[in-house]
């Protein structure tokens, strides 16, 4: 009898007070619920694909395509995070001229990410002007996360030494204006 009256007083609070359960969700959790089937994803003859990536910033849009069959556990981890919102927000939190610019970490210092480490898929792609690829830690390969850069030049010196997943192929010169602190408005990925 005791039992059943706490239940009802405790339903009874809850349901004043809004104690439900908390849907609101954590940029860095449940980003993997949408299944990503790369391999379904169209590509043309230099294996770019067909479906795109649109960062915008505060300085213009950068379009990108994806390299799915070098890189298909990486691309398919980037579509998942684009689509969570994952990216959006975030600030490029490394800038380094004629290197660099790099983003993907949401405390903004260069050592945090999404908590899912991905295997290293390093390919045959040069690193020319808006080549995409993960960053990683210089003493494991396999320690690339949600952190990716985009080269501002050829980098011949990161060849098959990275996972290289895309490649800007509109808004080059968008690039060039990103300074360290600017934010990424949203990435969407368009099919």
């Amino acid at each position: 009898m005791a039992i059943a009256k706490f239940v009802r007083i405790t339903l009874f609070l809850c349901f004043i007070l809004g104690c439900t359960k908390n849907t609101e969700q954590n940029p860095q959790e449940n980003t993997s619920d949408k299944k990503v089937d790369v391999f379904k994803i169209k590509v043309d003859r230099t294996g770019l694909s067909e479906s795109e990536g649109i960062i915008k910033t505060s300085h213009g849009v950068i379009t990108f395509k994806f390299y799915p069959k070098v890189a298909p556990n990486t691309v398919a981890r980037i579509i998942q995070l684009i689509q969570s919102g994952f990216y959006d927000g975030l600030s490029f939190h490394r800038v380094v001229p004629d290197f660099v610019i790099q983003t993907g970490d949401p405390t903004g210092t260069g050592t945090g990410g999404s908590g899912q480490k991905l295997q290293a898929e390093f390919n045959k792609l040069s690193h020319v002007k808006g080549t995409m690829a993960m960053a990683r830690t210089l003493t494991d390969e396999n320690s690339a996360d949600s952190q990716f850069y985009i080269a501002l030049t050829a980098l011949p010196h990161l060849d098959k030494k990275y996972t290289v997943f895309g490649q800007v192929v509109d808004g080059l010169d968008v690039l060039d204006k990103v300074r360290k602190g600017d934010k990424i408005i949203s990435i969407e990925y368009i099919e």
